[in-house]
């Protein structure tokens, strides 16, 4: 006679191993060092966020046309609200601002129709690489169409400090390429020239560059042709960035093992065929976060074009300061740029790392 077992029902795991509570013991409460720092922490915690709170929001002042309206004895965010389109669009015309904000637009637009899966991946780069540029430079320049010509000098604010980050970024990154596989080259002369670059950028800071770049670039062109001051900027922007990012991307180079160049050259494929199908994406994935972190430093280095006499968000914002109406607001302005910058910069972050989640190959250690 078979005897029958009844399996006995699934019972739900320990509360104390899922869930918050298990998350609160491991991350929080694991050790008594950890305990200690976790009451340390909530202690600061409680001194640091109710006096912030108090004067950002509860005491703050919204609405008001000087600083004399500011008598709460909270934060004076009357000022950003007075300052707000300068600080996003510079002296950019009030009436045409509505070109940029159509440029980033048509970006937001095109960078989202990458989700589309019916649409050209490698079309839709193209276009924005080589076609975009060139109608936002029309639309924020003008000249074309009936659009009012906007001088440069006249560029500011956030709209200014974007420029530059994404120029600078998208420029640097592929010079940076170049650079790299330069200075692995087995061509001597190629090799040298690559060195001296990329040691000669590094060894010097960016205000140097950008001093340089504003005044010795007029010297090398030739009579009647000139380049405006953003131009030149961008440019020490550009060649600053790509030292960097030529040392990082040799990093991911040298990670590559040589059992694959091997295989490139056991495929029969020529040097740039076994670097842009084999070695680049690879070594690219793997300093992902090398090359993020570069970007977000030259984000944030674009506030030293205010020494030049360009105002970008930071500069824009520290002029802003001086208006004998608003003194006293500097705190203010500067927890408005530096949340902006956070934001930015967080995104970044945020964005590389979900990058790096879709691009692992189950090779990374947990």
């Amino acid at each position: 006679m078979a005897i029958k077992f009844n399996p006995s029902p699934s019972l739900p795991p320990p509360v104390n191993s899922v869930g918050a509570v298990a998350w609160v013991r491991h991350n929080l409460l694991s050790s008594p060092l950890n305990i200690f720092l976790t009451l340390f922490s909530f202690y600061v915690l409680y001194l640091l966020i109710p006096p912030v709170v108090e004067w950002g929001l509860i005491n703050a002042t919204f609405e008001g046309e000087s600083k004399a309206a500011c008598t709460a004895g909270g934060a004076c965010w009357a000022f950003i609200g007075v300052y707000f389109e300068q600080f996003m669009y510079g002296l950019y015309p009030a009436d045409e601002t509505w070109r940029i904000d159509l440029a980033l637009i048509l970006l937001v637009v095109l960078i989202a129709m990458f989700a589309i899966k019916a649409v050209n991946k490698l079309f839709l780069s193209i276009g924005i690489i080589a076609v975009y540029p060139v109608i936002a430079y029309f639309l924020f320049a003008g000249g074309v169409f009936g659009l009012e010509i906007v001088e440069t000098s006249l560029w500011g604010g956030l709209f200014l400090t974007t420029l530059l980050g994404v120029v600078g970024i998208v420029a640097s990154f592929p010079l940076g390429v170049l650079l790299a596989l330069g200075r692995q080259s087995s061509m001597p002369i190629a090799k040298s020239v690559c060195i001296v670059f990329i040691e000669t950028i590094r060894a010097v800071p960016l205000i140097t560059i950008l001093f340089m770049a504003s005044v010795m670039i007029p010297l090398f062109l030739p009579d009647g042709m000139n380049f405006n001051k953003l131009m030149r900027v961008l440019i020490g922007i550009t060649l600053f960035s790509a030292a960097y990012m030529a040392e990082v991307i040799r990093g991911g180079l040298q990670a590559i093992p040589k059992g694959q160049y091997e295989a490139a050259d056991a495929m029969g494929l020529t040097y740039w065929q076994s670097m842009v199908l084999v070695i680049l994406p690879q070594a690219l994935k793997l300093v992902i976060p090398g090359i993020v972190n570069t970007f977000i430093g030259l984000f944030k280095d674009t506030t030293l074009v205010y020494i030049v006499g360009m105002f970008d968000l930071l500069g824009r914002i520290q002029a802003a300061t001086h208006d004998s109406s608003w003194l006293g607001t500097t705190i203010e302005g500067y927890a408005f740029a530096g949340f902006i910058y956070w934001a930015a910069c967080f995104g970044m972050s945020r964005y590389s790392m979900r990058i790096e989640r879709k691009l692992e190959t189950g090779h990374k250690r947990n």
